[in-house]
């Protein structure tokens, strides 16, 4: 009887995708990106939002009336930076981290003048690509400091875990035309913290962008 409803469902999912008009997409933007909490402890007060970008391709299969399931894969680029002052010394840090992630998003539209206004959620997996953290300022004797690391994410000197996941959300609107202006929150679930007696920490990113839906 199970099984019979199972075949029965999936039937009326494939049927119902046969008849929608799948569509796909590309988006582009700004990331503001930067951890839950400070890399290192004690910087707090000197925590900045990164400047970054993201490139999205998606297809939208619409599931019910104006309801559709989105799955994507997504060229993002995360981390976080650190400015300012410490006895005598100055400089700023960034940790750029460059990560492909396949997020699977719920959106419902909801018409509104010319177009479509859309609000979405869902999971995402993501893998770190890779990673640099730069150091640039001066010290307390005034000399000039310019130093960068690659984040390594496999062997004795891991410094940050490789696998990321957690959870999108996403406002916008559709024009008829296609256009797309859209909003998103990336809330990562997934402690990146590699080291023993580091402390934890998890993406959050802010992101503003356009795109097309073909």
């Amino acid at each position: 009887m199970k099984r019979n409803l199972l075949i029965a469902f999936f039937l009326l999912v494939s049927v119902g995708l046969a008849n929608a008009q799948v569509s796909y997409g590309l988006k582009a933007g700004m990331n503001l990106a930067k951890y839950n909490k400070p890399i290192l402890s004690g910087m707090e007060d000197f925590e900045k939002t990164l400047p970054s970008f993201y490139v999205t391709g998606f297809v939208d299969l619409p599931v019910a009336p104006q309801f559709s399931i989105q799955p994507a894969l997504s060229l993002q680029g995360k981390g976080a930076k650190y400015k300012g002052d410490v006895a005598g010394s100055s400089g700023t840090i960034k940790a750029n981290v460059m990560s492909l992630e396949i997020p699977v998003n719920a959106v419902y539209y909801i018409p509104a003048g010319p177009g479509s206004v859309f609000l979405g959620a869902g999971p995402y997996a993501g893998l770190n690509l890779s990673g640099q953290v730069k150091i640039t300022g001066t010290d307390n004797n005034g000399d000039a400091v310019d130093q960068t690391e690659d984040i390594e994410f496999s062997g004795d000197d891991k410094s940050m875990e490789r696998f990321d996941y957690g959870l999108n959300f996403m406002l916008g609107y559709k024009l008829s035309n296609g256009f797309l202006i859209n909003g998103g929150y990336n809330l990562g679930l997934a402690d990146l913290s590699a080291q023993e007696g580091q402390t934890e920490f998890k993406n959050r990113v802010i992101s503003f962008g356009i795109g097309y839906q073909f």
